[in-house]
């Protein structure tokens, strides 16, 4: 299935999640086992991520590995869809912005989805990943984040990460400021806001602040629940919001 904006620009057809992170908030049972593949109501907590990349559609989805990389790659070479391309960290761990920005010859030079791989939503009516494709403007926009607030988070007890405008344009939440948007770890972004990036690792964060500074970084606010999977305690709420969800 093909995706287009209503300016019938080129949606994602690639992504990449990034699953390298050592999972240290989610020991101990990260200790034997890397965080994507941590069960939640008995599946990888990668999997239903995967599901949904394929169910719209996605034709590659390049994976980065690092801790416990052996695990990862058996589970990739047994996913059907989407095509899963393995990018090795496993010598250097690159952080979420080296990460992608290694990852940019699998991904191509077209805009493409970029998600965490503990990111963990339960849709509402549609497909959040099919509003974000229909929201995604590349004329106006350098990265589209979903977001989340209020209640339709479970398991974050943070301070928020942005401050949205009426337009969904976002900004920083200022310091000791509460704000009602999390970022809920999916997102359409560009290719060339990371070609003048120093190689090894760097975060997403000074990507998204050059895209701010331009003011070319946008938000949509989540439909449905968005399940914040950080600890073991926290998968126990998302098991039970799970179950309410199909009651």
């Amino acid at each position: 299935m093909k995706l287009t904006t209503n300016n019938a620009a080129l949606v994602p057809r690639r992504a990449m999640v990034l699953a390298a992170g050592l999972g240290l908030r989610m020991r101990p049972l990260t200790e034997q086992v890397p965080k994507p593949l941590v069960k939640v109501a008995g599946r990888p907590l990668i999997s239903p991520l995967l599901d949904a990349l394929a169910s719209i559609g996605i034709e590659d989805t390049v994976i980065n590995i690092h801790y416990l990389a052996d695990q990862m790659r058996f589970f990739a070479s047994n996913v059907k869809s989407p095509k899963i391309i393995i990018s090795d960290e496993t010598t250097r761990l690159l952080d979420s912005g080296g990460g992608v920005k290694k990852a940019l010859p699998h991904l191509g030079e077209d805009p493409f989805f970029v998600l965490n791989a503990d990111s963990f939503w339960i849709d509402g009516p549609r497909s959040n990943l099919i509003r974000l494709a229909e929201t995604w403007n590349p004329e106006t926009m350098d990265a589209l984040l979903l977001i989340a607030s209020g209640a339709q988070i479970t398991g974050y007890a943070g301070k928020g990460d942005f401050l949205m405008d009426s337009n969904g344009r976002l900004s920083r939440r200022p310091e000791r400021f509460v704000s009602p948007f999390v970022y809920a770890g999916v997102a359409i972004m560009k290719s060339e806001p990371f070609h003048d990036t120093p190689d090894g690792p760097f975060s997403l964060n000074v990507i998204f602040d050059r895209i701010i500074e331009a003011r070319r970084f946008f938000g949509l606010r989540l439909d449905g629940e968005w399940l914040h999977v950080g600890t073991p305690d926290a998968i126990v709420d998302a098991e039970q919001k799970l179950r309410l969800s199909i009651l």
